[in-house]
C-alpha cells in the first residue's frame, strides 16, 4: 500500500513580497514545513541613545532650560554681541574689554532675560579678566608673570568665543574662573 498523502509544498514568495522583518529558517528534516520567524530590529538598551540636560550650576557648563529654544533670534544674536563686545579691549586697551559689554548690557537687559543674563556673563567675565591680567602683569616682575600673562590672553579668547556661540545657539553659558560682581 502505498502512501497517496502528499506533503504540503513551502510557498515561495517573491523577494519583493518578503517583509524585512522576517526571515525564514531552513529546516533539513523531511516533511517539516519552513518557518516564518521574527527578528528583532531593536537596539539592545545598551546601544539605546540616552538623553541627557546638563543642569549644572557650575562655572563654564551649559545649562538649557526649557525656554532655550523658545529665545528668538534678535535675543540670541545681542547676548552673542555682549559676549564679542569683548574684544573691544584690542582696540581700548584696559577699558574696551569692559565698557563695551557693559553698555550694550545696560541698553539690551529690558528687551529678553536671555539678554540679562548673559551681559551680566560677559561683564563678570571682562572684569575677571582685566584683574588677573593684572596681577600676572604685577607678577612678571619675579619672571612667573609672562607665562600667566599668555595663559590669560589665551584663555581670554578662548573663552570668549565658546560663550559666544554658544549664545547664539540659544545656551546659558557661565564662563569658568570668573568672579560674579554683578547678580
Amino acid at each position: 500500500m502505498e502512501n497517496n498523502e502528499e506533503t504540503p509544498q513551502p510557498v515561495e514568495k517573491p523577494e519583493a513580497q518578503i517583509p524585512a522583518q522576517e526571515k525564514v529558517s531552513e529546516v533539513k528534516s523531511e516533511g517539516q514545513i519552513p518557518v516564518a520567524e521574527k527578528v528583532s530590529t531593536e537596539k539592545p538598551e545598551s546601544e539605546a541613545p540616552v538623553e541627557q540636560e546638563v543642569c549644572n550650576e557650575k562655572a563654564g557648563t551649559v545649562n538649557t532650560s526649557p525656554g532655550s529654544k523658545e529665545i528668538n533670534k534678535d535675543a540670541r544674536m545681542w547676548a552673542m554681541i555682549c559676549h564679542l563686545s569683548g574684544l573691544a579691549g584690542i582696540i581700548l586697551p584696559a577699558s574696551g574689554n569692559i565698557v563695551a559689554p557693559l553698555i550694550i548690557w545696560q541698553i539690551k537687559k529690558d528687551n529678553n532675560p536671555f539678554i540679562d543674563e548673559q551681559g551680566k556673563e560677559a561683564v563678570n567675565f571682562q572684569i575677571s579678566m582685566s584683574i588677573y591680567l593684572i596681577a600676572s602683569i604685577i607678577l612678571s616682575f619675579i619672571c612667573i608673570g609672562v607665562p600667566l600673562i599668555i595663559a590669560t590672553i589665551i584663555v581670554f579668547f578662548v573663552f570668549l568665543l565658546i560663550a559666544a556661540v554658544k549664545a547664539n545657539n540659544g545656551y546659558h553659558y557661565r564662563y569658568p574662573l570668573t568672579m560674579r560682581f554683578i547678580k
